[in-house]
């Protein structure tokens, strides 16, 4: 595995070991069945199953983006919203991470 995705791996298994909530968990995997998501898709996701503010899941997604750099954002035009997608090349270091925090999790 290269340099970029191995660090990218570490990331997102340090972001997972920290979800208190399960709040993380859900996201990534809401993210792996959605493939593409808005904030307002994802904050709709959320608020059925988390108390959880708007700007706090923009902020999570934001994060996601920028320092996970797991995510493509698009924007089509000032008057559309930010499309989140999974980048394809992490899918499989996603899936891995999610299966290694679930088995330390159980552990």
């Amino acid at each position: 595995m290269e340099a970029l995705k191995l660090r990218i791996k570490r990331r997102l298994e340090v972001y997972l070991e920290l979800d208190i909530d399960g709040v993380r968990k859900f996201i990534i995997n809401v993210l792996l069945k959605l493939k593409k998501v808005t904030v307002d898709q994802l904050y709709r996701e959320l608020n059925m199953r988390f108390k959880i503010s708007y700007s706090a899941v923009a902020s999570m997604l934001g994060y996601i983006h920028s320092k996970l750099g797991i995510l493509h954002a698009c924007k089509e035009s000032y008057k559309t919203p930010t499309v989140y997608s999974l980048k394809e090349e992490y899918i499989e270091i996603i899936k891995n991470a999610l299966n290694k925090n679930a088995a330390i999790n159980t552990s």
